[in-house]
């Protein structure tokens, strides 16, 4: 599960971060805390076409209150879920 941040704080729901993309995906970033692996880290906007990333919040380690998903489709719009 990845850990994210809008606007360098963490959002305190998933529609924060459903917004957030919504207005601009460029506000998201994606927080890789695997140790080992081939994880995405980095803004929402530049994520890999046709990959889904999960993620909690509103902290990884210590505060897991909700979940959600972006999706980047093949035409670069995101989708949160």
């Amino acid at each position: 599960m990845h850990g994210v941040y809008v606007n360098g704080k963490r959002p305190k729901s998933k529609k924060a971060v459903k917004e957030a993309v919504a207005a601009d995906p460029r506000s998201v970033r994606l927080e890789a805390t695997a140790l080992l692996g081939q994880e995405y880290d980095g803004p929402a906007s530049e994520m890999p076409v046709g990959r889904q990333i999960a993620f909690v919040g509103p902290c990884p380690y210590t505060a897991r209150k909700f979940y959600g998903s972006i999706f980047r489709r093949p035409d670069g719009t995101l989708r949160v879920a």
